[in-house]
């Protein structure tokens, strides 16, 4: 089992910034991919970015490339979201999720393929 807990969300202006942080519990998080996605008021759970369990490749939602960046620390048992000129459209629940060995080889972007989630933490941009 994995339990995740999400913080760093909050209300910020169109073209800050947040750092989200995501701690894990158990001894394996190192062995897990893990991913953050987002669901807006109305609309479906969405991809944001992951990070490989090995290898350190990383994936993002066009939507947010070049502004987003996602990290972990397998000594902290923390996978981090740098998110940068955030825009109003960023506005979401935002939730970290884990992926077993077991669920490799899957589209990276598949909700339905990762095992365990966090409760989500909100994060508002205004205009």
């Amino acid at each position: 089992q994995v339990q995740l807990v999400e913080s760093g969300g909050g209300l910020v202006q169109a073209g800050g910034s947040l750092r989200l942080s995501c701690a894990a519990s158990g001894r394996t998080f190192s062995t897990y991919t893990m991913g953050w996605f987002r669901q807006a008021p109305g609309k479906e759970r969405e991809f944001v970015a992951a990070h490989s369990w090995s290898g350190g490749s990383t994936y993002y939602a066009d939507s947010v490339k070049g502004r987003f960046t996602i990290s972990r620390d397998n000594a902290k048992n923390t996978v981090y979201l740098q998110t940068n000129s955030l825009k109003p459209e960023d506005t979401a629940v935002y939730y970290c999720a884990a992926r077993g060995i077991l669920n490799q080889g899957h589209p990276m972007g598949a909700p339905q393929f990762y095992d365990y989630w966090g409760q989500g933490t909100q994060v508002t941009v205004s205009s």
